[in-house]
């Protein structure tokens, strides 16, 4: 039964998008952004932009688009801002990237390069293989986030910015673990103090984000946000995150298809992926450290889908194994190749072959796109804005949050269904069970 809408502001004024990492995702979608506003390309793979939802029945055939059904910003709205460790504007980074023609990026070439990125909080032991020239400095880690802080302010200040939204399209860093500096506010705000040593660059963001009131979500599977400090933070400042890892290339082809797998109950053995990429991301992965952050999201998607506890026979003790292997002539065409030993009938071996040759930054770029617009609706919505963590975004990345106590969904079409049905939930209209009895009565 349909409820009550729920409140949501109005997207009055001007909308600032902060970004720590100006490389090739961010520049990806700072110059895709610019071209579809002056009409040179389409916001291909992007939801919010291009998506529908349907409203009541089949038969009602109300199908409105995403972007008329929830208040969304306008793409004319967004202003653009960040850090990096390199001093290049966004056309300089966006040429180096190579992932963009220059027959897209020469005509907006003026826009481009008045993004300077700000200078950027950087730890060498973090991310190994990156060096940094463009960093900031400061006696402690909190004089590292008060200069951010200071940043964020500056920003809003300059572009005259209704709302702020920061996302995270930075390095993959180190793998860490909990410490006792995570486990509350308290704890991360002395250990920022004291410079503790398990204080990560993107939780000082993290942190620097939630103070200001500023809505984050972490695009890498770094440990940024998933530490009670930062849930705490959130709750007590009623600011929504989300995370982590945007759900691209190679994780995203497994929830598509082995949802398909164990719906069918077909069998899994073995899950073999392997990738090469050779974009900045493919060179900081080339460090053990960082590969391990990687691995941990990219292993985990197969366990919480299979769900080998409940079907022992199928996929109990499958083998999976991720291998990701730098290789500088690709670039950011990233190639990634699977082979699934499956067993079916009786037991009788089959297999699956995948070879997808994809573009990490051209499917990333929408993700961030969309995570920008509904991160700024939960902002103005206070029912999602309290709840902190916002689950129903699990649509978009490979390890998502969730409540503590919960496990997280990686089922790609539970995690669209999920979405829109919060859509629906929020404008008071049905939430579709896809029951269909009444169609028969």
């Amino acid at each position: 039964m349909a409820a009550k809408p729920v409140q949501i502001a109005e997207p009055k004024g001007k909308l600032g998008v902060l970004i720590p990492g100006m490389g090739a995702v961010a520049t990806t979608f700072i110059a895709g952004v610019e071209a579809i506003r002056r009409h040179l390309a389409e916001p291909i793979g992007s939801l919010t932009q291009m998506g529908t939802i349907r409203l009541g029945k089949r038969t009602d055939k109300r199908t409105p688009r995403i972007q008329d059904f929830v208040p969304l910003a306008k793409l004319d709205d967004l202003v653009f801002g960040g850090w990096d460790i390199f001093k290049d504007n966004t056309y300089e980074a966006a040429v180096k990237a190579g992932v963009l023609e220059r027959t897209l990026v020469d005509p907006i070439k003026p826009f481009l390069s008045r993004i300077r990125p700000m200078p950027a909080v950087f730890e060498q032991k973090f991310v190994k293989n990156l060096h940094g020239e463009h960093v900031k400095k400061g006696r402690t880690k909190m004089h590292l986030a008060e200069q951010l802080m200071d940043d964020i302010d500056k920003f809003r200040k300059r572009n005259n910015a209704a709302r702020l939204v920061m996302i995270w399209c930075g390095s993959t860093e180190i793998f860490l673990e909990h410490r006792p500096v995570h486990a509350s506010l308290a704890a991360f705000e002395k250990g920022l103090k004291e410079n503790s040593p398990d204080i990560a660059p993107s939780m000082i963001y993290a942190y620097a984000a939630l103070r200001s009131g500023v809505p984050f979500a972490n695009g890498a599977p770094n440990l940024t946000t998933d530490i009670p400090a930062m849930l705490e933070l959130a709750g007590q400042k009623r600011v929504p995150l989300c995370g982590k890892d945007y759900k691209t290339g190679q994780t995203l082809m497994k929830t598509i298809i082995a949802p398909g797998l164990k719906a069918r109950l077909i069998g899994l053995r073995g899950w073999f992926s392997t990738n090469i990429l050779g974009n900045r991301d493919g060179e900081v992965l080339d460090d053990p450290d960082s590969f391990r952050t990687k691995e941990e999201s990219k292993l985990s998607v197969l366990e919480y889908i299979l769900q080998p506890e409940l079907y022992p026979q199928l996929y109990k003790g499958f083998c999976h194994k991720v291998r990701i292997n730098y290789y500088p002539p690709r670039g950011d065409n990233k190639e990634g190749w699977d082979n699934l030993d499956i067993f079916g009938w009786l037991g009788y071996p089959m297999q699956i072959k995948i070879d997808f040759l994809c573009r990490d930054s051209i499917l990333a770029a929408p993700i961030v796109l969309d995570l920008v617009l509904f991160m700024d609706l939960a902002q103005r919505c206070p029912e999602l804005a309290r709840r902190g963590i916002q689950e129903w975004l699990s649509f978009y990345f490979k390890s998502p949050m969730c409540a503590p106590k919960l496990y997280p969904e990686h089922d790609l079409f539970i995690q669209l269904m999920k979405l829109k049905n919060t859509l629906r939930y929020l404008r008071g209209e049905e939430l579709i069970t896809h029951l269909g009895l009444e169609y028969y009565d």
